[in-house]
């Protein structure tokens, strides 16, 4: 067993290198309370006939979203502006998320990826990906043998 020697400093060292790393790269005078990505949260549900993305995106303008199907993959692409209106320096608190997301979605093989269609209320997001003729169940009628004797008989 090696014996270490204990360094006070070494949990603050790797504490600043931590924050350093994190505050690395970014402009002047830009907060990382407004400049950090985001991601939406998702809700995915399907049916027969359907599968179904609801995207919370509230305070996005409709220009700024985009939806796009390339190999089988759903790509949602938006960005949430800071209003440069106010000043910062007048906020008390700023707790919402600014800056650009990017979400992808691999799709199954039995959505028709070219029967999209998206809406947009409410600050929601509505994505309805259509699924193949083929994978949509069938209904079967079941003939009973005999049906005709059992009714005739009476």
């Amino acid at each position: 067993m090696a014996i270490t020697r204990w360094d006070p400093y070494r949990d603050v060292v790797a504490l600043q290198d931590r924050m350093n790393s994190l505050f690395r790269g970014m402009n002047e005078g830009e907060s990382p309370l407004t400049t950090a990505s985001f991601v939406p949260a998702v809700d995915i549900y399907e049916d027969d006939k359907k599968v179904i993305l609801k995207l919370e995106v509230p305070g996005i303008d409709q220009k700024d979203l985009d939806v796009s199907v390339e190999n089988n993959t759903l790509t949602v692409k938006g960005e949430r502006r800071f209003d440069k209106e106010e000043k910062e320096e007048n906020f008390h608190r700023i707790e919402r998320r600014y800056g650009s997301f990017y979400r992808a979605f691999t799709l199954p093989s039995t959505v028709d990826t070219g029967n999209v269609h998206a809406s947009y209320n409410a600050g929601v997001l509505k994505l309805e990906l259509a699924k193949k003729p083929e994978a949509q169940p069938k209904q079967i009628k079941i003939n009973v043998e005999g049906e005709r004797e059992l009714v005739g008989a009476r």
